[in-house]
């Protein structure tokens, strides 16, 4: 169980029992409203967006001529794991609360220097109706399964869709979701960066000219919104975890197979015990299930060293042509080849 702290400065350094990966003996207790649980168990990639605050639902209903600026900030959990989904998280609120209220009120840092009980206790506080987090600041998350990112990863030839540009896609849906398609007037983001600061900076930039962005690293301990963000993808990314870990043994269980004491620990690969559950629960022909990202090099090397069983997929042929055949460059009876491949998936570069 989560302990609710009144106070979460309290319990920075506390003995409090938590749900999350960090330890992950305990069981989930509280889901917050950016788990879909349907869909996170189904594979699926998936968005939230919390009410807006109650001074932004007003401004829109009155068309109010003071508007109230707001600071937005992003950052991600999840990144690195070879099990469960990789969580963007933007936070925003009004530029004259952002370091009274997240700094000083609350004591957000860093989600990486909080406990978990502290980051599940914060958690609670911003869904919690009649809060000062919950009426005046906003947030959304982008959910992104380990299946979809494998999937993307995996593809063949310059189709290939690598993580970075994952990250940014996921970035970018999320700030477009609270700024044009909710109406918030953000004036200033802060961004944890992906690789090179001044290159992801000025991507940004071109796609949001009126936006003042900045990309930084370590934002997530230099800039309340941000460090506001990096609790809600740490908080959703554990839950989500703990989620698929809880479905899969209650199926092992219901299935009367044999279930052992270890868990799969924080989804790392440099975690033992994750590496062990892996070896223990592997398919040798279909290796795990959606919980698993399967372009990780850990778990290429499970397959193709620890028993795995290489499966050649016959192709049925149709008057000596074969599908794949069709659909290449060319022409078939007149159809042109080019336009079937972008029907089927071509995608196109990037404007980026």
């Amino acid at each position: 169980m989560v302990d609710y702290i009144e106070n979460p400065v309290d319990a920075v350094h506390g003995e409090t029992s938590t749900t999350t990966n960090d330890n992950n003996d305990s069981n989930v207790s509280f889901l917050p409203p950016s788990i879909d649980r349907s869909l996170l168990i189904s594979g699926e990639s998936f968005s939230h967006y919390s009410p807006c605050p109650t001074a932004i639902a007003t401004q829109n209903s009155t068309q109010s001529p003071n508007i109230t600026p707001y600071v937005l900030g992003v950052d991600e959990a999840g990144r690195g794991p070879v099990l469960g989904p990789m969580v963007y998280s933007a936070f925003y609120l009004p530029a004259e609360l952002h370091h009274s209220l997240l700094a000083r009120e609350y004591s957000f840092d860093d989600s990486k220097v909080l406990t978990p009980a502290v980051r599940a206790n914060l958690m609670r506080l911003i869904c919690t109706e009649g809060n000062p987090l919950f009426e005046s600041c906003g947030w959304a998350t982008k959910l992104l399964s380990a299946r979809d990112i494998s999937s993307g990863m995996m593809r063949s030839g310059t189709g290939i869709y690598n993580l970075n540009a994952q990250a940014m896609d996921a970035t970018i849906e999320i700030i477009r979701g609270i700024v044009e398609e909710r109406k918030v007037d953000v004036k200033e983001v802060y961004i944890d960066t992906i690789g090179n600061p001044a290159t992801y900076q000025q991507k940004l930039e071109r796609i949001f000219p009126s936006l003042k962005i900045t990309v930084a690293k370590k934002a997530d301990s230099l800039y309340p919104c941000v460090s506001a963000a990096s609790v809600v993808a740490k908080v959703t990314r554990d839950i989500a975890l703990d989620t698929c870990y809880e479905t899969l043994l209650a199926a092992q269980q219901k299935s009367e197979r044999i279930v052992t004491a270890d868990n799969w620990g924080s989804g790392y690969p440099s975690d033992s015990k994750c590496a062990g559950w892996l070896r223990r629960n592997m398919n040798p022909i279909f290796g795990w299930g959606n919980e698993c990202r399967f372009s990780w090099g850990t778990a290429k090397e499970m397959l193709e060293l620890k028993g795995g069983v290489k499966v050649d997929w016959l192709v049925e042929e149709d008057e000596g042509m074969r599908l794949s055949e069709f659909l290449s460059t060319g022409t078939v009876k007149g159809t042109d080849r080019g336009e079937l491949r972008d029907w089927y998936g071509h995608k196109m570069a990037e404007v980026l």
